[in-house]
């Protein structure tokens, strides 16, 4: 389940130009007063950046993050420096009201409270569910899907799993590592949907048809 999914169904029948799910333009906050909702790298990163010319409020429903932990000791730098306000809590209700302005109300162990700013920009990740999946009679660890480390296949044979949905001892969850896994996994399933063809392996630096086909 996607946490923003949910977040944007909760307010689905608000409609505002101040609420970003991403920046493209960091300029339009400055000298703003703004809201990230978030504890990942996204939210951390951008209270840190923003920060330089804005006033920044940082919400999270604890004071732990999942973002790296250079970006978590830049954000508790500067909230010491009293440069951003960090909010335990979750956001329950947004609402417009005059001069273009969004009200928020949140809650924390069941007080609610309520804070103004020009810009609310939510930054959550996703929660890993399986969802049906779970259900395909695949070998699983702690909800993760079993896998080789030599073909990335499953306990199912044909069916293979990259990427953060998978597990094997020494799993990383790193962009960089599901590049590798990849890699692996596409030379095996070549085989089955080209049982009779042979894959010849070629190289960008090298591959004039790979350099064709990526225009380079």
């Amino acid at each position: 389940m996607i946490k923003l999914k949910v977040f944007r169904k909760n307010i689905e029948n608000f409609e505002n130009k101040n609420v970003f799910y991403a920046i493209r333009d960091k300029s339009i906050f400055k000298n703003k007063k703004i809201l990230i909702a978030g504890g990942g790298d996204s939210a951390l990163d951008w209270t840190n950046e923003l920060s330089k010319d804005s006033n920044v409020t940082l919400i999270h429903r604890r004071k732990e993050f999942r973002a790296a932990p250079d970006s978590v000791s830049k954000m508790q730098e500067l909230e010491t420096k009293g440069k951003i306000k960090f909010i335990k809590g979750q956001i329950k209700k947004i609402s417009k009201i005059q001069d273009s302005r969004i009200m928020l109300e949140y809650e924390n162990d069941d007080e609610k409270s309520n804070i103004e700013v020009d810009y609310l920009l939510p930054f959550f990740g996703l929660k890993m569910e399986l969802g049906p999946i779970a259900e395909w009679g695949l070998n699983l660890h702690e909800n993760l899907i079993k896998v080789d480390t030599e073909k990335f296949q499953t306990s199912t044979p044909s069916i293979f799993a990259i990427g953060d949905i998978n597990w094997y001892p020494g799993k990383l969850k790193l962009i960089l590592s599901g590049f590798h896994e990849s890699a692996l996994m596409a030379q095996e399933v070549f085989k089955y949907c080209f049982p009779d063809k042979k894959n010849i392996f070629r190289y960008t630096t090298s591959s004039k048809e790979l350099q064709k086909k990526l225009g380079v």
